[in-house]
């Protein structure tokens, strides 16, 4: 079975987390959504890169989300969502390249 790259299951779950957060009007759930996408991210890193690269990643993802807030206050939330997702995706691409 092929795997998806951490990369993108991280970008997704940024996406993701917001896009069920609002359209539900439930945060909490989109939370979940949000949570779940990080721990199986943070599982692909380990085994990509190992415990100081899973560490780092899933801090930046935790400050990707939570810089989406200012940025979305500055540009709008999907444009603030996408682009810390896009950054996320290439942060975890930087670290993990070398394994791939």
């Amino acid at each position: 079975m092929a795997r998806i790259p951490a990369g993108a299951v991280a970008a997704s779950g940024l996406v993701g987390g917001y896009g069920v957060a609002r359209w539900t009007k439930k945060r909490p759930l989109g939370g979940v959504a949000l949570a779940a996408a990080g721990a199986v991210a943070a599982k692909e890193w380990y085994e990509a890169g190992g415990a100081k690269a899973a560490a780092g990643l899933s801090a930046a993802y935790v400050a990707a989300f939570a810089g989406s807030h200012p940025l979305a206050k500055k540009m709008g939330a999907w444009p603030a969502v996408f682009t810390v997702a896009g950054g996320m995706a290439v942060a975890s691409w930087a670290v993990t390249r070398r394994t791939a």
